[in-house]
């Protein structure tokens, strides 16, 4: 007969699961728990069984932390908990038991696992991550035990299939095997074969270089089971044998030293994928099979309508059209997810990541599986309904996610094709056994945005491999190209600025100037997309080494002059466009446009010819249109910026130079000294009401005579060409040139050639990111938009978050000397975040002052706590050694800087008396005060008899004739209080 408290234990795990499953590899597939119930128990489990607070999930766009792509664990959100910076009186504070299911990607940066989708059943973009924490509450007994308890009595997982494993133990850092985690599991009925130590690389878990840490223990699942002992394949990488959990114990922190110490404060957290988890419960050996992707599996087999998926890998999978299914289903995860929590596919960052997840799926959608397009949209539905139930967020945006997606995908699909041809044209003129070449994938990869990855698949699929080395060497050339702003390119000047013989030559051969004004030619779609339409053109010269030529040759760089263009040109401050020229009916061949210059009214494109290029030759330009939105979008801004400044700081501000690029603005104005923190604020705050007014941008082009009529008009010192472009923000162009008319003292109002946005709401937000004065009465400004101003604001919050957590803790004036160093330790930490990160200039100017007062105070508060330890253990020891011309003793002290304090003061106190302190620490090293009686003085030196004392503990130590101070090892202490006793007694 079952005890009452087991009899009562298994009703509520059934009341638990409202119905058993009795779902476990003995008993097969039948009755197997759907994916959402197997959640729905482990977060019941720990919030009604074990008080667990249950939390939804966080976003997967990491809150204030610059450093992660995207939320990439559970444990993201929980990071101020264990670093002790949580503010002590936010709700994260408060928190001592937590479970929930966090959404989380892994794609880009550290943890990437994009380029593995597919080609196995068990690599995903996208995750959801089971985890219960304990912040200071229980620790490795309780954890483990509920951990064994789920898994075994909930989910009835058999227990000869369960591994266990723990830390060994390093003898390097000094650390020994987690025993106790060991006996855990014993205790638990493990059986002692199944419990096994691992080294540091694999139970050993630690947040970043320096912060918390500690060992980890880890359960394993056999698939094949049978009363098998497979303790040999754990860890090994058998897809026999998986981990499903991971508990780690944070014990200790990781100093800057590289040294560690223990936690004040033990905390677990662990993880467990619910992918692989579910794997297991239905029976299953790939998570592809799971009912959390068989109907995403089944909705892309009917918008195909090609073979179904059969689950196969590698050779066996002729086509790889079970790949795409698999790359599909987990991608369109992905997009759902990241979409649903504000990162869209864009063009640095996350969203550059993402945009790579959307186009690998669209062409394995249209290549592989031979799909329509729209696919990939009409997918949405189904992830919704697999997905929604736990993330009701993806139900209320289901809609713009499918806007996105079908925006995005129709404007790859023909980049797509165009990119097929290039490859398969290549290939065919290729020699055997060689590379395909970097400057074609060079090509596809910046002008028609394929990923890197997409185009090392597609060669690998016709067995060949790309020529990564010259690749990288282009990548680089580039990244220098963008690092060095608008000077980086004069050195290749030599073909896109004609020479004053070159350009007398083409006036003299009557070359007409090149109409230019195809580039104001952009549309807003009926979804609000901008539209650019590629310009149909004729190659009228080439330029190549300071000479006009008829032809240049396959691989050459040249400048091309043509009779009509789409790209800018860069002037007026905005960088050029980039993009590409195809040759009418031929549209397999790329000619990358690198950057564009305007001379003696020539538009000059310098472009990398991979065929022949000649004089007479119909071309197509398209621009790159992310690169040229990005542009007009920060170049409105400046507008508002120069507007806003003038407002805020007089109207006598004047603009005195300014830079414009895809990443962000520069602008930079006199000024009577530097701009306030309530200045900067009122500034952005003026951009960011006429980005809510969505206010129209009005542009015209005039004469010279009528554009000196608009008052006040804010224009920089340049020769501009007649008649002039002006550019109004919300009043039109008619009404500013009104005579007498003050429209144009309201708004901003500019003479400017560059391109703009039609409408001001697309910058979206603004925040200025730097201000510094260049020289006395000239400051400068650099501010980003968009989603990278959003960033900046939100990592501004976390770290005022931070300063505040510090403030707070700092005015409860510990009188613990480690405590008050840590603190002082944070803030010097903080401030050189604070100093370099992306943020708005007002919270960081704020900060910055916050953080100077700190660090005076915690300075002060440090020397305090340490002259009050010393003048108490100077204290004792005199008492102790009364009167004697020598003192040598051992004392504790926390740090090289009081045990010298107390030897001051021991000398302060009695004159006459020379000292020698040692102080042994934890980790074994031994610390070494002396100083000498100046009436000892030069016979006895203290650097020597430092020198004497240290060398005897294998140590080094320097100083004065005075005072000096080493270190030395803890095995040579007794011998070393010896040697000075001597070395003083044979001085005196």
């Amino acid at each position: 007969m079952a005890a009452p408290g087991r009899l009562w234990r298994r009703r509520w795990l059934v009341l638990l699961l409202k119905a058993p499953w009795g779902c476990g590899p003995r008993r097969g597939a039948a009755g197997c728990p759907p994916a959402g119930q197997v959640r729905a128990a482990f977060l019941r489990f720990f919030q009604e069984r074990y008080g667990h607070r249950r939390l939804p999930s966080a976003p997967v766009r990491p809150r204030g932390d610059p450093r992660l792509l995207f939320v990439n664990a559970g444990m993201n959100q929980f990071k101020p908990i264990f670093l002790g910076t949580a503010h002590p009186r936010s709700e994260l504070a408060q928190h001592r038991r937590v479970v929930n299911s966090q959404k989380c990607v892994r794609a880009g940066g550290k943890h990437n696992d994009l380029e593995d989708v597919g080609r196995d059943t068990f690599h995903h973009t996208f995750f959801e991550m089971l985890g219960n924490w304990s912040f200071g509450d229980y620790f490795k007994e309780e954890a483990c035990s509920m951990a064994w308890e789920l898994l075994t009595e909930v989910y009835e997982i058999p227990r000869d299939r369960l591994y266990v494993t723990y830390f060994g133990g390093d003898s390097s850092l000094g650390l020994s095997a987690d025993e106790e985690c060991r006996d855990v599991w014993l205790r638990l009925g493990v059986p002692a074969s199944h419990v096994l130590p691992f080294p540091l690389k694999d139970n050993f878990w630690e947040m970043g270089d320096t912060g918390p840490c500690g060992p980890c223990t880890e359960v394993h699942y056999d698939h094949v089971g049978g009363g098998r002992n497979a303790a040999a394949l754990v860890n090994q990488g058998s897809p026999d044998v998986v981990e499903i959990w991971n508990l780690v114990f944070m014990q200790y922190s990781r100093e800057v030293e590289g040294n560690l110490l223990p936690l004040p404060q033990h905390h677990v957290d662990t993880g467990m994928g619910l992918e692989r988890l579910v794997t297991v419960l239905q029976n299953k050996r790939s998570n592809y099979d799971t009912d959390l992707f068989t109907p995403i599996l089944d909705a892309i087999h009917k918008g195909c309508g090609g073979p179904r998926y059969q689950g196969l890998v590698g050779d066996a999978d002729v086509g790889r059209v079970n790949m795409a299914y698999r790359v599909v289903a987990d991608h369109v995860r992905t997009l759902c997810v990241c979409i649903t929590d504000g990162i869209y596919p864009g063009l640095s960052g996350a969203e550059l990541v993402l945009r790579r997840i959307l186009r690998r799926a669209v062409r394995f959608c249209s290549e592989v599986l031979h799909a329509p397009p729209g696919l990939l949209a009409s997918l949405v539905p189904t992830v919704v309904e697999v997905l929604g139930d736990a993330y009701p967020e993806l139900t209320k945006n289901a809609d713009q996610i499918m806007d996105i997606i079908n925006e995005n995908e129709a404007a790859f699909l023909s980049s797509l094709e165009r990119g097929r041809r290039i490859i398969e044209r290549t290939v065919q003129q290729m020699e055997p056994s060689t590379n395909f070449p970097a400057e074609v994938a060079w090509s596809i990869y910046g002008n028609l945005g394929f990923p890197l990855d997409l185009i090392d698949l597609m060669l690998e699929e016709k067995g060949i491999s790309l020529d990564s080395a010259g690749f990288n060497k282009l990548a680089l050339e580039d990244a220098k190209r963008k690092a060095g702003g608008p000077q980086a390119g004069q050195l290749k000047d030599i073909n896109t600025c004609l020479d004053v013989h070159s350009l007398a030559q083409l006036r003299s051969n009557n070359v007409p100037a090149t109409d230019d004004s195809p580039k104001y030619a952009y549309t807003l779609g009926q979804h609000g997309q901008y539209e650019f339409n590629p310009c149909q053109a004729t190659v009228l010269m080439l330029y190549r080494d300071q000479s006009l030529q008829e032809e240049v040759g396959a691989g050459q760089r040249c400048g091309v002059i043509l009779d009509r263009t789409n790209f800018y040109a860069e002037q007026g401050g905005q960088a050029s466009d980039q993009g590409y020229m195809i040759r009418l009916g031929q549209q397999d061949i790329l000619f990358p446009v690198e950057s564009v210059r305007l001379c003696g009214g020539y538009v000059i494109h310098e472009v990398t010819a991979l065929e022949t290029l000649r004089a007479g030759d119909q071309v197509q330009l398209f621009v790159d249109e992310a690169q040229r939105l990005a542009c007009m979008t920060n170049h409105t801004a400046t507008h508002l910026l120069n507007f806003a400044l003038r407002h805020v700081l007089g109207g006598n501000t004047e603009q005195r130079g300014s830079h414009v690029t895809a990443e962000r603005l520069r602008f930079d104005f006199d000024t009577k000294g530097p701009v306030t923190v309530e200045q900067l604020q009122q500034v952005e705050q003026v951009v960011q009401d006429v980005i809510k007014r969505n206010e129209v941008v009005h542009m015209a082009e005039v004469p010279l005579t009528l554009a000196r009529r608009v008052q006040g008009l804010r224009a920089v010192d340049e020769g501009y060409p007649d008649p002039v472009r002006i550019v109004s923000l919300g009043v039109p162009v008619e009404s500013v040139l009104t005579r007498d008319s003050e429209a144009a003292m309201q708004t901003s109002v500019e003479l400017c050639c560059g391109t703009h946005l039609l409408q001001t709401g697309a910058v979206e937000d603004l925040a200025i990111i730097s201000e510094r004065q260049l020289v006395k009465g000239i400051s400068r400004v650099i501010a980003v938009t968009g989603g990278q101003a959003k960033q900046a604001r939100e990592v501004g919050q976390c770290l005022a978050m931070e300063v505040d957590s510090v403030s707070l803790r700092m005015k409860q004036r510990s009188t613990s000397i480690p405590e008050m160093q840590n603190l002082s330790k944070e803030v010097g930490q903080l401030t050189k975040v604070v100093a370099s990160t992306a943020m708005p200039q007002w919270q960081r100017k704020e900060l910055q002052t916050i953080l100077k007062a700190l660090q005076r105070t915690a300075n002060t508060a440090v020397k305090k706590l340490e002259m009050q330890q010393a003048e108490e253990k100077a204290r004792s020891l005199l008492a102790k050694h009364c009167n004697q011309p020598v003192i040598i003793d051992t004392v504790p002290a926390d740090s090289l800087s009081i045990l010298m304090k107390v030897v001051n003061q021991l000398c302060d106190k009695s004159p006459g008396t020379s000292v020698l302190l040692l102080s042994p620490q934890v980790s074994g090293e031994v610390l070494c005060a002396c100083q000498v009686s100046k009436n000892c003085l030069p016979v006895f030196s203290a650097a020597d008899w430092a020198v004497a004392v240290c060398t005897q503990m294998e140590g080094k130590a320097g100083g004065s004739p005075v005072v000096a101070k080493g270190s030395g090892n803890a095995k040579g202490m007794q011998g070393a209080l010896t040697t000075a006793l001597e070395f003083a007694q044979s001085k005196l």
